[in-house]
């Protein structure tokens, strides 16, 4: 029985001592261009895969266009680099706007 003890101690004192995983969340419409850029936030491959379900939803789009998708976010990018001072979801707009 009291080899059982320190081996529960044990288990413990490692549960306790494994990293805990944050949730994180963020409002995308404040994200800007520089942090989009620049990786300050997430992989920005990960954003543009999020604004283009944010934007095909809005239109009812459920078609996924990988190619589409890749280019989008290149432009995007050159579009962020040459305005880093601006919002992505602006940078979106005018992108979609001078189609």
């Amino acid at each position: 029985m009291r080899k059982l003890i320190p081996a529960s101690c044990l288990v413990l004192i490692v549960a306790a001592a494994a990293p805990a995983h944050a949730q994180v969340t963020l409002d995308v419409a404040k994200i800007t261009c520089d942090q989009f850029t620049g990786y300050k936030i997430t992989n920005p491959q990960n954003i543009s895969i999020w604004l283009s379900g944010y934007y095909n939803g809005q239109r009812g789009n459920t078609m996924l266009d990988t190619q589409e998708l890749t280019a989008n976010a290149q432009k995007l990018r050159d579009y962020c680099i040459m305005h880093p001072e601006v919002p992505i979801l602006r940078a979106v707009e005018a992108l979609v706007t001078a189609k």
